[in-house]
């Protein structure tokens, strides 16, 4: 074979890491927020476990993809041996977590493996970018939050409202990032739906926090991220890059996963 015609060698990089930047903040915000709630060495097993089963759905994603396809391609043969790595540190993190935590952390693990099992199906399908299996992993991920409070012997009721909390705002931040795209790029799209979804949230946030069952904080967080919706979508803001949406949207998430935090810690 001639030089210039040999194919282009398979970057380690590009089959050990995610190309979806995005889904590093929908990771790290309920990590952090159940690790500052109930820190325990138990919870961070858990964070461990979650970070490696995290980098291992893009090759597993990649095996699968070639295994429908019955080829095996040099990316075939590195993504086996990188998932084997990080499924390794996945199942000791769960081992630790299971010597270390209290059991409860498994109910909403548990609870979440069919929303990680269903978008994997649709991303082997060629499907993954459509927005039901985009909010089905954003739900999936959200739920190491309570995983992480109930390691620590976190009571049930407040897991489940983080969890609730973190998954209404991640399903918010996705619908925003995918009609402000659309719109910076001139396709349309109507901003309605999501500023019913961020008014709704930040409504019921309001009326919890008014009968004493959420903080404040939780209000101010949905308040901030509609007021944030509200501009992003309107004719008067600048169009930016994708990459740059990406960055506000993280400091966005990190604004929320902080107020959180501070509202359950102090309430």
């Amino acid at each position: 074979m001639r030089p210039d015609l040999r194919p282009d060698p398979v970057s380690w990089k590009s089959v050990a890491l995610p190309a979806e930047h995005g889904g590093w903040g929908l990771l790290v915000e309920p990590l952090v927020v159940g690790l500052a709630l109930a820190p325990s060495l138990g919870g961070t097993a858990i964070a461990v476990a979650a970070l490696a089963g995290f980098l291992l759905h893009h090759p597993l994603k990649l095996l699968l993809m070639d295994a429908r396809r019955r080829a095996v391609y040099p990316r075939t043969r590195i993504a086996f041996r990188i998932g084997g790595l990080y499924l390794a540190a996945a199942v000791i993190g769960l081992a630790a977590a299971g010597t270390l935590a209290a059991r409860a952390f498994a109910v909403p693990l548990a609870a979440a493996l069919p929303f990680a099992a269903l978008q994997l199906a649709w991303e082997v399908t060629g499907r993954g970018r459509q927005l039901l299996p985009e909010l089905m992993g954003a739900a999936a991920l959200a739920a190491t939050a309570p995983a992480v409070m109930l390691a620590a012997g976190g009571d049930a009721l407040p897991a489940l409202a983080v969890w609730a909390i973190l998954a209404a705002r991640a399903a918010g931040s996705i619908l925003y990032i995918r009609t402000r795209l659309r719109r910076d790029r001139g396709m349309g799209g109507s901003p309605v739906p999501v500023l019913a979804l961020h008014a709704g949230t930040a409504a019921a946030a309001g009326a919890l926090a008014l009968v004493g069952h959420l903080p404040w904080t939780i209000f101010a967080a949905f308040a901030i991220l509609l007021a944030r919706a509200g501009w992003g979508l309107s004719p008067w803001h600048r169009a930016a890059r994708p990459r740059t949406v990406g960055f506000q949207e993280l400091a966005y998430g990190a604004a929320t996963a902080a107020l959180v935090a501070v509202g359950f810690l102090y309430r």
